[in-house]
Order: structure tokens, then sequence, then C-alpha cells
């Protein structure tokens, strides 16, 4: 993949006049506060633009009124002269948008910060750091469009979350200066915190004593499994999209070098996320089953019964150990 430049990106942002932005379905807060960020940096700069996505905004991410903006389908008026992507490792991470966005014959840009995307637009801006947002930041400024204190809440969004509130091993330097650009333009980063960390219902709470209180340890420790059963949702009232955060957990135990968390989709489907300190490279392990993401933080989705898939997940990370 040859990558564009900071500038070629900004120039066709700044030459596009009807946009149509998609991110990832079941969307986390980079992909939604990249999208939105970009969203309204071109709607204030005059542009027509709209901001799609399979899946609405999870509830917890509502407390900012910018996630209203958020569309489930594509309008057919007007004719759109540029599509753009956010957060997206393929196009397949699209969901039902995926197929409008090969099929369409205008300009196509994809901004992404994953290690496993291979570049599938015709301009790509891919680079391998803590989020998506960061790499927007710079490019909205490279544009010259404004960042108001909406956009600035939406790009820290994106900053805190995918960071693991700046915790995590791959926040660089250039992290902190982009959020200390962002919090001179007014995000509030008390808020945002206050309702990705410590803000939460009584059914997620619920639910994550559930699932915690059933972790699986495997390879001498060195790894760990956490099950959401539709039981378990259903049993708690939980709606699929607290389960957000609930991957990190098992980290935070002594010796434990990688965490799995399955989700029940369906009868025999799991989405698999996976979380490790470094030791493994769990891009390489959902690679095998079809997904990808980061060094230390992927996905994928398998099939079979529970212990088929545990079995399939220790093996794979067991030979990348």
């Amino acid at each position: 993949m040859t990558n564009n430049s900071l500038n070629e990106i900004a120039l066709q942002l700044k030459k596009a006049q009807t946009v149509a932005i998609f991110c990832h379905a079941r969307p986390d807060g980079d992909a939604l506060g990249a999208g939105l960020a970009l969203y309204t940096a071109m709607q204030n700069a005059g542009k027509f633009a709209v901001m799609c996505c399979e899946d609405a905004p999870p509830e917890k991410y509502t407390f900012l009124k910018s996630m209203s903006g958020v569309r489930r389908g594509l309008p057919t008026k007007p004719n759109f002269d540029t599509f753009i992507s956010v957060d997206c490792a393929d196009v397949a991470r699209m969901g039902i948008f995926g197929e409008a966005y090969v099929k369409f014959s205008g300009n196509t840009i994809n901004i992404d910060h994953h290690v496993s995307n291979k570049g599938f637009a015709k301009y790509n801006y891919v680079y391998e750091c803590t989020a998506t947002c960061e790499l927007l930041t710079d490019i909205i400024l490279e544009a010259g469009f404004e960042i108001t204190q909406e956009i600035a809440d939406l790009l820290m969004l994106g900053l805190i979350t995918d960071s693991g509130n700046f915790t995590h091993c791959d926040v660089s330097e250039k992290t902190f200066n982009t959020a200390a650009k962002l919090r001179a333009k007014g995000a509030d980063v008390n808020l945002i915190n206050y309702n990705m960390y410590s803000r939460q219902p009584k059914e997620r709470a619920l639910l994550y004593g559930r699932v915690m209180g059933n972790i699986r340890f495997a390879l001498e420790d060195k790894l760990t499994f956490i099950v959401t059963t539709l039981d378990d949702l259903q049993a708690t009232g939980a709606d699929k999209s607290v389960t957000e955060g609930f991957v990190d957990f098992p980290l935070t135990i002594d010796g434990v070098e990688v965490s799995v968390s399955m989700m029940e989709v369906k009868k025999r489907q799991y989405k698999i996320s996976l979380r490790s300190k470094g030791t493994v490279n769990v891009n390489a392990v959902a690679s095998l089953f079809g997904g990808g993401g980061h060094i230390l933080a992927s996905g994928c989705m398998l099939i079979g019964e529970k212990e088929e898939v545990i079995e399939k997940v220790t093996y794979a990370v067991y030979q990348n150990l």
C-alpha cells in the first residue's frame, strides 16, 4: 500500500463538496469521534456531509449531542462526489455500506490507524498510532477547517477511549501533544472521562459481575477468557454495547499476557476481542480467523460451539507466545 501525504488528503477534503462518511459497524468512541468530527468540520466549512453507520451509537456516547448526527441509511440525493471511511481496517467493517463504497465511482478516501489495513481507497492515509482521532486532528488542521469545542470533544473522545485513558503502551509523545491541542480548543476531559470510565447503568454492573465471576485461565495463566452469552444479557437486561471495556480487566491480573472476550452474537457465533500486554501479537492471532486490528488489540468472528471456539483461540495464542 502507498500512503498519500497529509497535504494530499487535506487537498481532497477541501475540494470535496458532497461527502458521505462511514465508520465501522458496532462503533466505538474512536470511530464515532473521528467520523462525527470530520462530518461537523466539513459542514461548518459549507459542504454537504452525512455521517453513516450500520448501528446507532451506544447509549453511553449520547452525552455528546453530536451523536444525533449519525445516520443509518445513505440518502439517494444529492449525488455524492466523495466517500470517506474512518477507523475501518477493511471495507467489510462498514457493514451494509461496504458494497456501496466499493462500487462508488467518485473519490474515495481511507483514514485509519489499524496495522491490518491494506489501503482500499483511491486516497489512503493509514498510520499505526493510538487512535484514528489522532490522525484526524492533523488532517482537519492541515485542511484549514476550524476545530470548535464540539469537534475537540469528539476528537478527544477517540483519543481517550482508544488509548485506555492514555494507559496503553502505544501512547506516544504525539498523542499527548494532540490531546493538549484539543484541550486548548475546549475539549471537556472531565466530562468525557466521567461518562466513559465512571458512569454506568445498573444492568452493566450486574452483567460485569456475572461475566467476571466466570473468568477462565489457560496456558499457565498467561491467557484468559471471558464469555458473555445471550442468556447473560437476558438475565441482566443489559445491551451488548455495555460490554465495551470488559476485555481490559483480565489484563490487570499478574501473569496474564492475553485477554480474550467472547460475545455470543447468535447461537454458535461469537465476536472475539483480543487484548495483549505486548508479548503476543494479537493481530496475528485474529488474522488466522479472517480478522485483524492492532498488535495489542484485535478482533474477529468465529462460528462453532463455545468450547470449540475456546480451543481454537487457545491454540492460536499458544502458537504466537
